[in-house]
């Protein structure tokens, strides 16, 4: 009888016990086959599937998922799966991803430099300011010296702003519209860090140097002025001839 009441208790205790590590192993099997399916996912040939798996890795961060996503970046040929990429990113530990999204923007690969650069803008952390060197800031890629613009502007450490306004000040002239705009909106961004920089600009050599300068200095001083504005007028100013700095 008492062997008998032992066996049962001891199958009272187990039991319970024996259940819980079933549905932890379902658990954790199931979390796998989630995992592997969003990570098959980033490499399915439609962009709809794709952002679907950057969205559910993001939603539910696990750290097998970080080189994965810093590979895809590189190679992502749609917009907006690249930024749903960027946001899964900033969702897992810095300690995991800073790492690697330094090592990245060394890559021989231009959209792989941009996107770290444009991902370690969204994260913040100023850890990562001494990756952004002068080489990222004057990139021979536009879209990579812009990612370097913007992370540069997010990244700066106090008291080192006019330094970089004044290494921002030598691409000024650069590009088409856009890589235009987007350095002056990094300088704008500094504030009037940048007025003895832009200053020097507009005595520059080169009329598109001087057109750009000015344009900037108008868009420090009315933010709600049009760039295109900005710049048509800055054209007129330099070809009459004068500084913009009269009146």
């Amino acid at each position: 009888m008492l062997a008998q009441r032992a066996l049962f208790d001891l199958d009272t205790v187990t039991r319970p016990s024996l259940l819980a590590k079933e549905v932890v192993s379902m658990t954790i099997t199931r979390q796998d086959t989630n995992a592997i399916r969003a990570l098959q996912g980033l490499e399915d040939s439609r962009s709809s599937v794709r952002l679907r798996a950057a969205l559910a890795v993001g939603t539910t961060p696990d750290p097998r998922f970080v080189d994965k996503l810093i590979e895809r970046c590189a190679i992502e040929p749609e917009f907006f799966v690249r930024d749903m990429l960027t946001w899964a990113l900033t969702r897992h530990p810095v300690s995991m991803t800073l790492p690697e999204l330094v090592r990245e923007v060394r890559s021989q690969r231009a959209q792989a430099r941009s996107q770290a650069l444009h991902t370690l803008s969204k994260i913040g952390d100023r850890q990562a300011w001494p990756a952004i060197t002068r080489a990222l800031l004057s990139d021979a890629d536009d879209e990579v010296a812009r990612s370097a613009w913007r992370a540069a502007v997010v990244l700066v450490p106090e008291g080192e702003e006019s330094a970089l306004a004044a290494v921002l000040a030598r691409q000024l002239g650069r590009g088409g519209r856009q890589t235009q705009l987007s350095l002056s909106r990094a300088l704008v961004a500094l504030g009037e860090v940048i007025v003895p920089a832009l200053h020097a600009a507009t005595t520059a050599p080169d009329p598109c140097v001087r057109t750009h300068a000015l344009a900037t200095q108008r868009l420090l001083r009315e933010p709600d002025t049009g760039f295109e504005f900005a710049i048509e007028e800055a054209k007129r100013v330099v070809a009459l001839g004068r500084s913009g700095q009269e009146g």
